[in-house]
């Protein structure tokens, strides 16, 4: 069983840490709040979804253990966004943090009950999500469809342009 979540930023903060830094920094914050990282994916330069005129993200998945529940670590996760600057607003803004719940262990939740909707409910059309967790776990599986990973892969909507950074 295993539980993931995603990381991404497209902003800077206003002390100028920007990109794989504040990926970083997050991970710390989010161990110390008991949501202790197991294993990292690759870096990933990705263009945004759907494709604006804002800056690339960069994007990994972090698989983590916990004793939390994912209510639990939802509210953790948005704390830790706000600690880093995040303000929501618009659907798909650029911002400066954002760490979904990708999956955690097979838990599945309605998308029209409260959150979180586990696993994400729009992974398997993202490439910024899909690359990176098959860096961390290449033999997950989808929980509602079976799918492996590289099945899902190799149904991503064309166009999602992501390259792989230097660490």
């Amino acid at each position: 069983m295993s539980k993931f979540i995603g990381l991404g930023t497209n902003l800077p903060l206003a002390d100028q840490r920007n990109g794989q830094k504040i990926l970083f920094d997050a991970l710390e914050v989010l161990n110390a709040a008991g949501l202790n990282t197991v294993a990292i994916s690759d870096f990933y330069r990705t263009e945004p979804v759907p494709v604006s005129d804002q800056n690339w993200y960069v994007n990994a998945v972090a698989e983590i253990q916990t004793d939390l529940s994912p209510e639990r670590v939802l509210e953790t996760l948005h704390r830790v966004e706000a600690e880093f600057g995040r303000v929501r607003g618009e659907r798909n803004a650029a911002r400066t943090l954002d760490l979904d719940i990708i999956a955690f262990d097979s838990l599945v939740t309605p998308e029209t009950g409260p959150a979180p909707h586990i696993p994400h409910p729009r992974m398997q059309d993202r490439a910024f999500v899909l690359i990176p967790l098959a860096d961390v776990s290449p033999r997950w599986c989808h929980p509602v469809t079976g799918a492996s990973l590289s099945e899902l892969i190799d149904r991503l909507p064309t166009g999602q342009r992501i390259e792989p950074l230097e660490v």
